[in-house]
């Protein structure tokens, strides 16, 4: 039995389909791994990496907020913003981080949201 996953932004669906394990960071559990039979189960979403593992391989998305719902063998992340990994600018994030100085909370966040989007290409090259 496998896990029927959604992956949505406002923008567009970027993944739908099964997988054999989600891989996502919530805000107050740190990273979570998701398989069949999982409890029911509800969190915020930190910006981070969403990795949905399936029998040909590996999805990977920069996701920047949102909530992350499982229930009855689904999962649903619907984020703020998302990119998926084939579809990320590394040149242009690590701009962006480098670009993001001071210790005020904007900097901060886009500093971890260029970490989310460097993190999510590598791991898909």
């Amino acid at each position: 039995m496998t896990l029927q996953v959604e992956l949505v932004s406002p923008e567009r669906i970027l993944y739908s389909g099964e997988a054999d394990m989600v891989i996502c960071r919530t805000v107050a559990g740190g990273e979570v791994a998701f398989l069949t039979g999982h409890a029911p189960f509800l969190a915020a979403l930190e910006t981070g990496v969403v990795r949905v593992k399936t029998g040909s391989g590996e999805e990977v998305a920069a996701v920047h907020g949102g909530f992350v719902e499982v229930r009855d063998n689904r999962v649903i992340i619907l984020s703020d913003v998302a990119e998926l990994a084939k579809d990320i600018d590394v040149s242009r994030a690590e701009r962006a981080k480098s670009e993001a100085t001071g210790d005020d909370e904007e900097a901060v966040e886009a500093r971890k949201r260029a970490d989310a989007r460097i993190d999510a290409a590598k791991r898909a090259s």
